[in-house]
């Protein structure tokens, strides 16, 4: 297990205020308003009290997380509800049969996937995120309550296009949001407890929609329309609270924050940058090429694009048909609704549980990599068992709710390996949001691999899931060890011998690339 190296230059270290105030000084040659960062912020830094810091820090978790897990719950219902209306009559009645039902659940990752990142982009630039997203969310509830007046498979593909367009700018922003709050070994914790949302709106979906399709008849609607106009109600009014209740910056928080406090979150995000590249400064011209051109010729980004991508087919492939598989098993509509909260209830818990391990740690890969390798064996067992699967019933059960337990940490682990590998604030932005704009083109893939015709045993689905989730492990595999060969090529040379070769500005150019800079594992 790696140890975390040098403090001084790790980008894994959640406790940059611990450094030497001297120290520091020499090596984070970061920016603080118009100037250098200044002894008196270094020694402030160095000096913070840990039990203060802890205060602090769970002042943001209660004002930041809860209303960031309500609107990813929020999110992931809206997105995913399509999969209980399928087996709630919504099939027959918009006439959605063979590739049509793929057809509808795929089209919203088109404007979902292209949205992202210019979404993540307008975020980073905007001095209050709880307006924008409140704006967002607001309009994607609209949107889908409308999804419960459709009357045909046209309106409903458009209906679904729509929802993309403004759900995608969500997961991106949340992510970079976050960045913005915490330091690198303080992100998977809370991204995990983000994500755990979607794990228990998997169970919640199944308990609504097991209620709400008792409304069949209700103002002469359908049940399963009942399913989308009061999910995207509920959307609607929880937009409005997020104005009230979402934080958008340590400077704009002084209702609940001292000024100490303010001060303290600021300068730590100052600190960690340890060297901004001149030409992603915050300058008003954030997004420059040059961003770009670093992204998509950097291995890692696509590394870590295979290995978010692990999670991503199955996962939402699983989310759009589940209801459909346990129905497979023999039980009836209602019946089916109801076993789907046991999986994703275990899938928000090891979310958690690893994303723990994973901070304490300071290592990413091995809560990976295992997560991963338990998709290969719960897919594996789905795709031997459930050519009978009425006689397998419990194995078969077994292996869906592993499935979840699996996938569920492995999206938390890889934005946390990815943010904590990216310092510059404007590269992050755009890095998050390519990350899951690419990573979300596997629910594209995801709404195509479990094809009606082949129920129950789903072969294209179970073996697909199974695929990805193998070359996710390759993928881990890879950049951990290019990551270690990084961090050892950059420990053969000394400080000394590092600014003898290279000048400050030429450092600065280098980012994290930097011999400055240790790769977060």
């Amino acid at each position: 297990m790696p140890s975390g190296g040098n403090p001084e230059v790790s980008s894994q270290s959640g406790d940059l205020e611990q450094i030497s105030p001297q120290k520091m000084g020499q090596v984070f040659h970061a920016e603080h308003c118009a100037g250098v960062l200044s002894q008196d912020d270094l020694d402030f830094l160095a000096n913070f009290d840990p039990a203060h810091k802890a205060k602090v820090l769970r002042k943001v978790d209660l004002r930041l997380i809860p209303m960031m897990m309500l609107l990813y719950l929020m999110a992931y219902l809206d997105k995913t509800n399509i999969g209980n209306a399928q087996i709630e009559g919504m099939t027959e009645d918009l006439h959605l049969f063979g590739i049509r039902y793929n057809v509808v659940s795929s089209v919203f990752f088109i404007t979902f996937v292209l949205c992202e990142i210019p979404s993540n982009m307008i975020l980073h630039k905007i001095a209050r995120p709880s307006w924008y997203m409140a704006a967002i969310v607001f309009l994607w509830g609209t949107i889908m309550t409308l999804s419960g007046l459709v009357k045909s498979y046209g309106a409903f593909i458009a209906i679904r296009l729509l929802l993309g367009v403004f759900e995608g700018g969500f997961l991106p922003g949340a992510i970079l949001i976050i960045s913005k709050w915490y330091l690198p070994n303080e992100t998977q914790i809370r991204i995990a407890f983000l994500y755990t949302s979607a794990a228990t709106g998997g169970a919640v979906s199944g308990l609504l929609a097991y209620g709400i399709v008792n409304l069949d008849g209700v103002g002469g609607l359908e049940g399963w329309r009942w399913i989308f106009i009061l999910e995207g109600l509920a959307t609607v009014v929880v937009a409005v609270g997020c104005i009230f209740f979402l934080c958008d910056s340590p400077a704009l928080s002084t209702r609940w924050l001292e000024p100490d406090e303010i001060r303290y979150l600021e300068l730590r995000q100052v600190a960690r940058r340890v060297s901004a590249p001149t030409e992603f400064r915050d300058d008003g011209n954030h997004f420059g090429l040059a961003i770009f051109k670093d992204i998509f010729c950097d291995y890692k980004i696509y590394l870590l694009i295979f290995a978010n991508w692990s999670n991503a087919v199955p996962n939402y492939a699983l989310k759009f048909t589940m209801p459909a598989i346990i129905q497979a098993m023999g039980f009836k509509a209602t019946s089916a609704q109801l076993l789907t909260i046991p999986p994703y209830m275990l899938g928000a818990v090891s979310s958690c549980a690893f994303a723990i391990f994973a901070d304490k740690f300071s290592w990413r890969y091995p809560f990976i990599v295992v997560p991963q390798v338990l998709v290969v064996v719960a897919f594996g067992m789905l795709f031997g068992l459930s050519s009978n699967i009425k006689d397998n019933l419990a194995a078969c059960y077994f292996a869906l709710c592993l499935s979840t337990f699996s996938m569920y940490p492995i999206l938390p682990g890889v934005n946390a390996w990815n943010v904590a590998n990216t310092p510059n604030p404007a590269k992050r932005s755009v890095n998050i949001g390519v990350l899951i704009a690419v990573g979300n083109i596997g629910g594209l893939i995801g709404s195509y691999i479990y094809l009606a015709e082949q129920k129950p045993r789903y072969p294209v689905g179970y073996g697909t899931s199974l695929g990805f989730a193998a070359a996710g492990i390759a993928a881990s595999t890879l950049l951990e060890l290019l990551l270690k060969l990084g961090n050892k090529k950059k420990a053969s040379m000394t400080e000394d011998e590092i600014h003898a070769k290279y000048s400050d500005e030429q450092l600065e150019r280098m980012g994290e690339k930097s011999p400055l800079f240790k790769y977060a594992l």
